[in-house]
């Protein structure tokens, strides 16, 4: 009976998973587009001091504006959206599998076979320089250098 209900729960959470619910008023909870897609109408159209147009221009230029801004991207949204969520999941999708699939076992397989190369660099550098080396420090050893100043 436990593990039936073990079992029945590993299935709700999996189902969760990709069922989960959306939030229809805020629809940019990470606000990824916080500031690139925030255009109002006084961030693209102004009137400097002194060169007014009539009020009502002003006035029905605003609402032609928001309006027409409003509805294209409904109308954009609704017909290039589905398709276009289609094209994006199909891209993430490809490049997950290629970070899982192909990316990350090449890296995995590198760092074993450089692991090996590592070891025989290792061995060399310490069989061939360090006595190299060792021996122009005892040479270098006795150099001693005096400043006088003469005058």
């Amino acid at each position: 009976m436990a593990e039936e209900q073990t079992e029945l729960e590993e299935r709700i959470i999996i189902k969760d998973q990709h069922t989960k619910e959306i939030d229809l008023v805020n629809r940019d909870p990470k606000r990824i587009n916080e500031d690139v897609v925030k255009v109002d109408f006084e961030d693209v159209i102004a009137e400097p001091v002194g060169t007014y147009s009539f009020d009502g221009v002003w006035k029905t230029s605003y609402t032609t504006f928001t309006v027409s801004k409003y509805w294209c991207y409904r109308l954009l949204s609704a017909i290039l959206g589905i398709p276009l969520a289609v094209v994006w999941g199909f891209l993430f999708a490809l490049i997950s599998f290629c970070h899982i699939w192909a990316v990350v076992p090449c890296i995995k397989s590198y760092l074993i076979e450089i692991q090996c190369v590592s070891r025989i660099y290792s061995l060399c550098i310490h069989t061939f320089c360090d006595p190299l080396f060792e021996a122009l420090s005892k040479i270098c050893s006795n150099v001693r250098v005096a400043l006088r100043k003469e005058i």
